[in-house]
């Protein structure tokens, strides 16, 4: 482990730096979401693009997550090991690229080629922009933080929707084409970007920094084992585990009211638009995770348990809604069909307050993703919390694999249940499937509350191993 020494050189970002390191930051992960979204959300398209099935594009998205999680783990042991500025410009270019080279593609297994190296590329957004964030802000105010980077991801996840339903309905080229030129055209911006020092933000280094010191500590191999047998770190892991089966299967959530917007007769253009639209609508829930960072903040002042216990809440809370959202019908549909983007935007407008069953479905889909995302920004916090900076990104990387390996099995579970659900006609296979896989947030929000119990001595423990590495460096500097 490297000691802390005086730093020879600090270049120090001033304010307007760093909100435009932080908003160039916040579009690229944004743009991480998106990218992920097309092409579940585009799946009639992709199909009669490549040649293949629905079952045949499930496996590809699972295929995705479970190569993002893998490459995670290694990009963010990287990132507490070396620039993450660096990696993050790096991580974008490679799915960028990768994005604009699979519109080439004239057969399935070309498309998944190039979708597997998509994925690599999105294994270094997560990761090294993770503890980027967590060292531009203190601990008092880092849930909120982290909030609105979990709002940039949900609001990723939007644009993909939108871009794969509205300008990939007929061809599912176009919308890989406009994130590829985005992800280019940031990660250029990113390269006038500030690099914040590790713990920058941490009160026990403050006077370090103060002093013109910098924190030099970084990763190494021996810290992984004390890293996983951290027992809040254990429990952080278990519920991600569980709770991105629930997460995963949501990604059909698209494709399911596209269905059901079929079902109603629409021909399969109009159902992919009208649907497409509708799951943007419902994903207005995740702007409540600014208010649950703020509430998990409060807490967590009160007591060290404070975030677990906000997190355990929203997620045990939001199961009953998910079921209801998932079940309502869409009687009593009225849209042109045929028509363009903005005249079913019009209709779907005029429907919420026409029409009890939309209304009600937004209602139901509002609480859900609102209670979920509380999870995100205090679970992101709480691995600040209860890590030293140097360890942050290895452990989120841990985190990404382990949930990208579970999400990838929820992706595929959807499908395949739908799939094996052969006496029940769409969309009646597609809202059975994803119903049985949200039960998977009950052990999650039991793992919340287990790591509300051991949170206290770990963060304890940060804080003395902080404010002792600071004292000896200003001993002996």
């Amino acid at each position: 482990m490297a000691p802390m020494h005086r730093a020879r050189s600090a270049r120090w970002g001033s304010p307007i730096h760093v909100m435009y390191t932080i908003a160039v930051f916040i579009v690229l992960a944004s743009l991480d979401n998106a990218a992920i979204w097309l092409v579940p959300s585009m799946t009639k398209p992709v199909v009669a693009g490549t040649d293949s099935s629905e079952m045949a594009v499930g496996i590809l998205v699972a295929t995705q997550t479970l190569v993002l999680a893998t490459t995670a783990v290694f990009w963010g042991y990287a990132a507490d090991r070396t620039s993450r500025k660096l990696l993050l410009i790096a991580g974008t270019l490679l799915w960028a690229v990768s994005q604009a080279l699979a519109t080439t593609a004239t057969t399935y297994w070309q498309f998944f080629a190039w979708q597997v190296l998509v994925a690599v590329g999105l294994g270094a957004i997560a990761s090294a922009g993770f503890s980027v964030i967590s060292d531009f802000v203190g601990p008092a105010r880092r849930g909120l933080a982290m909030s609105f980077w979990g709002i940039s991801q949900g609001l990723g996840a939007g644009v993909g929707i939108a871009l794969a339903s509205q300008f990939g309905a007929d061809d599912f080229r176009a919308p890989l084409l406009v994130t590829s030129a985005l992800g280019v055209l940031f990660a250029f911006l990113y390269l006038f970007a500030f690099e914040a020092p590790r713990g920058l933000k941490e009160p026990e280094l403050k006077d370090l920094y103060a002093a013109g010191d910098a924190y030099e500590y970084r990763m190494t191999p021996d810290q992984i084992g004390p890293l996983l047998r951290r027992r809040t770190n254990r429990w952080i892991i278990f519920q991600g585990l569980f709770a991105q089966v629930a997460y995963g299967s949501l990604i059909w959530v698209a494709f399911l009211y596209q269905e059901k917007v079929i079902a109603q007769g629409y021909s399969e253009s109009t159902g992919t638009k009208f649907g497409g639209l509708l799951a943007i609508l419902f994903a207005v829930g995740n702007g409540f995770s600014i208010l649950g960072g703020y509430v998990g903040d409060r807490f967590q002042r009160r007591t060290p348990r404070g975030r677990a216990l906000v997190s355990a809440a929203g997620v045990f809370g939001a199961i009953p809604f998910f079921l209801v959202f998932l079940w309502v019908p869409l009687h009593n549909l009225e849209i042109t069909d045929g028509a363009g983007s903005m005249t079913l935007l019009g209709e779907l407008a005029t429907g919420l307050f026409s029409n009890p069953w939309l209304a009600l479905a937004l209602l139901s889909a509002s609480l859900a993703y609102g209670l979920t995302s509380v999870d995100s920004p205090n679970g992101f916090a709480m691995i600040s919390d209860v890590n030293v900076p140097e360890r942050r990104a290895t452990l989120f990387g841990v985190r990404e694999f382990g949930n990208n390996a579970t999400r990838s099995a929820g992706q595929a579970a959807a499908p395949a249940i739908a799939s094996a659900a052969k006496g029940l006609a769409p969309p009646l296979n597609w809202i059975l499937s994803l119903s049985i896989l949200q039960f998977a947030f009950v052990p999650a929000g039991w793992g919340w509350w287990k790591a509300s119990q051991t949170a206290p001595d770990d963060i304890a423990d940060v804080t003395a191993t902080l404010t002792e590495r600071s004292e000896q460096a200003l001993e002996t500097g």
